[in-house]
């Protein structure tokens, strides 16, 4: 299989990535929330200085894709105007913290504190050294939320205690406060850097550290398990809020006015390609917004795909009208990764099917992800609906 250029960091606003399509800004809001204004904003923003769309992140991060040179520098005013910027490039490359979206609203909630005692505590220029994916969960509930979702220093709970876990390691050590997880998620990150956690490219992850050898201080390793998983997330209501999801991540400007405008406090983005909005209890609102899904049962929630070509320069294939149109020859209960090279950016995890652009045709993986040995290779357009349905 044709290898793919892996980057080895994540854009930001102050350093955006370049694509097939233009600049991908990435916007990190602080707690991973907008205010309705700050969504109108952004809205505005990818209309004036975008493609038109602003995309949710498997982190909980939003992106605005297809920027020109040129209009770059009025997005980052426009940004910095929203409050949605951070001072400058290194503070916003350390600042990887993905929070409980479900967590309390209360203005004394634990888990928010932890995540401003972590962003306070990332401007530490010690910490300067962390790789650009080196992230933080804050997933502290009753149940956890967060298990799937990529991190490297993990703040849980066991019970009612506060935990830190280090990704890679089954258990963590208690935590008296929210200032000491804090302190103890801090002098992690340094050990990290002290014992050779990042290598010579810049590079590295906590579980592949230990995995090779790194042995965790006594100090900072524990014995107690965290919670258990709780459900997994999908669109609909409960009793505090309701998730919309958006098709393929993919929210147009309009979409995101209208979720804006549904009555929520807060826009809460989440690592699902979903937004948890607050107190809301009808979905009504939406039944009419292109790109808002709100059925658990919609087919294109088992679907994710890329941006492909033209949009990406590393695809030879076009990924999303595809996706689309295989999501409804999906067997029932199957998930679909449609990839347009073998990186498998939208979706690392194993899909039950996976196909994986290679020359302007596709390869199909069964049950693995997009760099594994396919069971087909070559397969043209008019083959694959067939092949999906075997």
């Amino acid at each position: 299989m044709r290898a793919a250029r892996i980057r080895g960091w994540c854009p930001g606003a102050h350093r955006p990535m370049a694509s097939g399509d233009g600049l991908v800004v990435r916007v990190r809001p602080a707690l991973g929330q907008l205010t309705p204004d700050q969504a109108r904003g952004l809205a505005d923003l990818a209309a004036r200085h975008g493609n038109g769309i602003v995309e949710l992140t498997s982190r909980a991060n939003l992106q605005i894709r297809g920027v020109t040179e040129a209009a770059h520098a009025p997005l980052i005013a426009g940004l910095a105007t929203l409050g949605l910027l951070d001072p400058d490039v290194a503070a916003e490359g350390r600042r990887n913290i993905v929070l409980d979206p479900f967590r309390s609203h209360a203005s004394d909630d634990r888990q928010t504190q932890v995540a401003e005692g972590l962003a306070k505590a990332l401007q530490d220029p010690g910490l300067a050294g962390l790789p650009s994916k080196f992230g933080f969960v804050v997933d502290a509930g009753p149940r956890r939320r967060l298990s799937g979702v990529s991190g490297d220093l993990r703040i849980e709970a066991q019970g009612d205690d506060l935990i830190l876990r280090a990704d890679g390691h089954a258990t963590g050590r208690r935590a008296a406060s929210t200032a000491e997880a804090v302190a103890m998620a801090t002098d992690l990150a340094h050990w990290f850097l002290a014992s050779g956690g990042v290598g010579p490219d810049g590079r590295g992850r906590m579980a592949r550290h230990l995995t090779a050898g790194a042995v965790l201080p006594p100090e900072l390793t524990g014995d107690l398990v965290p919670n258990p998983p709780g459900p997994p997330a999908h669109p609909g209501t409960g009793p505090d809020g309701a998730c919309v999801a958006a098709a393929f991540g993919q929210l147009e400007a309009d979409a995101l006015r209208a979720l804006a405008r549904a009555g929520a406090s807060v826009l809460r983005i989440t690592p699902w390609r979903m937004v948890f909005l607050p107190g809301i209890g009808d979905l009504g609102q939406f039944s009419d917004t292109p790109g808002l899904l709100t059925h658990p049962g919609d087919p294109l929630l088992r679907v994710t795909a890329c941006t492909g070509a033209p949009g990406c320069n590393q695809a030879s294939v076009e990924t999303r009208a595809l996706a689309r149109r295989l999501a409804q020859a999906l067997p029932t209960g199957k998930t679909l990764h449609v990839s347009g090279c073998a990186k498998g950016c939208s979706h690392p995890a194993p899909a039950d099917l996976t196909l994986v652009g290679r020359c302007g045709a596709f390869d199909l993986v069964r049950g693995g992800r997009a760099w594994d040995d396919p069971a087909r290779r070559g397969l043209a357009p008019a083959q694959i609906t067939q092949a999906v349905r075997e």
